[in-house]
Order: C-alpha cells, then sequence, then structure tokens
C-alpha cells in the first residue's frame, strides 16, 4: 500500500478536496480527469472533421474563403457542453480547456484535413476583456490543440481592436454590424503565406470567426481553416 506520506500532491489534495466532474458534479475516481466516465460517454461529438461539407462548413460558406472547417462539440441549452464552455469561459478552469484542446487535436489530427496548417492561432479578446477574464479561452484550446499536432500557436499576428459588445441576445444582423472592424493585423510578417488554424470555443452565427478570417486574409498569401470546440444547434 502506498505510503500517505510520500502520496504525490495531488492525490492527497483529492484525499481532503476531491476533484468533481465538471458537468454532473460528483467525485472523480481513479484516472478520470474533469470528466467522469458517464458524462464523457455522453459528450455531444459531431464527428464533423472528417467531413467536408459538415454543418460548421456550411454555416461558414458564403462568409470568406476557407479551407477546411469542423467544430467538436453540439452546443445546446443546458446541455454538456455549456457547461464545459461555462467552466472554461467563465470560472477559470484553465486546465479544462487545454485537456478538451487536446481531446478535439486527437480528432483534428486524425482526420488528415487539417496536416497542412502551418500554426494555429487563436481569435483575440481585447486587451480590456482578456484583463478581466486573466486569460482568453481560445488560446487554451490551441495549446492542447498544438501539443496533439505539433503545430506552433501563433498570438501575436492579429489583434482585438474594438471592445466590442456581448454578441449574446443579437440577432444575426446585429452580430455582424457589432464585429465590424474588431480585427487589426498588427505583425504580418508572422503570418504571410502561412495557412493558419483559426481557433474559438462557441460558433453561432459566425460573425466573430468570419471578421476575424477576413482580416487575417488580408494578408498576403494566406489560408484559413476553422475549428471551434461547440456549433450551437437547436
Amino acid at each position: 500500500m502506498k505510503s500517505f506520506r510520500f502520496a504525490p500532491l495531488r492525490e492527497l489534495l483529492q484525499l481532503i478536496i476531491p476533484e468533481s466532474c465538471v458537468v454532473c458534479g460528483k467525485p472523480l475516481e481513479g484516472d478520470e480527469r474533469f470528466l467522469c466516465v458517464n458524462c464523457l460517454g455522453s459528450l455531444p461529438f459531431n464527428h464533423y472533421s472528417d467531413s467536408a461539407g459538415n454543418a460548421t462548413e456550411l454555416r461558414l460558406s458564403g462568409c470568406f474563403p476557407f479551407v477546411a472547417a469542423t467544430s467538436f462539440l453540439s452546443f445546446r441549452q443546458g446541455n454538456e457542453t455549456q457547461a464545459i464552455v461555462h467552466r472554461i469561459k467563465y470560472y477559470g478552469n484553465e486546465k479544462l480547456g487545454v485537456y478538451m484542446g487536446r481531446m478535439f487535436g486527437v480528432e483534428l489530427l486524425a482526420s488528415h484535413r487539417f496536416d497542412d496548417v502551418d500554426c494555429i492561432m487563436p481569435v483575440p479578446l481585447h486587451c480590456r476583456k482578456q484583463r478581466r477574464r486573466g486569460y482568453n479561452q481560445s488560446l487554451l484550446l490551441c495549446k492542447g490543440i498544438s501539443e496533439v499536432l505539433g503545430k506552433d500557436v501563433e498570438n501575436e499576428a492579429v489583434a482585438r481592436v474594438v471592445p466590442t459588445e456581448t454578441q449574446t441576445h443579437k440577432t444575426r444582423t446585429e452580430r455582424f454590424d457589432n464585429m465590424s472592424n474588431a480585427f487589426k493585423v498588427v505583425n504580418p510578417q508572422r503570418i504571410e503565406g502561412r495557412h493558419i488554424l483559426l481557433v474559438d470555443d462557441v460558433l453561432t452565427t459566425g460573425s466573430t470567426i468570419s471578421e476575424c478570417a477576413e482580416t487575417i486574409l488580408t494578408v498576403p498569401s494566406t489560408k484559413v481553416s476553422v475549428a471551434t470546440l461547440s456549433i450551437t444547434v437547436g
């Protein structure tokens, strides 16, 4: 039996304050990380990454030219994906963001549709919002994806220069208007001639991704693919 005195710190902490599933709240057991086996098994995976013409590509069709696009999970009010996204975005669970990025990265790698991307870029947050939150949730996803794909994360080329209002409760037209001119290329030499995998947490109308991608595509010889952790359905 392992000596309590020499147990790793994580195991000691779990004895005092057991980690719980981010979806159902039940204590995690054994090798479970962030999600219990039941909740992990019930995640609404889309399996879009293997297929051209998937729902993500259809939603972005006509917005800007892209090579490939996918979304890992379906997001609807009250489902497991919403719980995960909110834990990352609003409750400071940065490690969960990286973990979900790794899971997504495994699917992207297996699909081979994203093999020729040169770098991974998070949709930027405005500096004021990032200071308040303390991190960019999309950058956390990028870090996890990067670990699996072996591609660099590019976080210095594009900035969000307009502190846009929240997109929640806005119509499709209002969302696109709200994002107009929100981004600016600040270091074009970092992405010129590169194929960029643009990453965000939730795809709703595509207004944020579209504005960011169009900004990137002003740099000569760039190409864009898209990977979002989730896509809204229903």
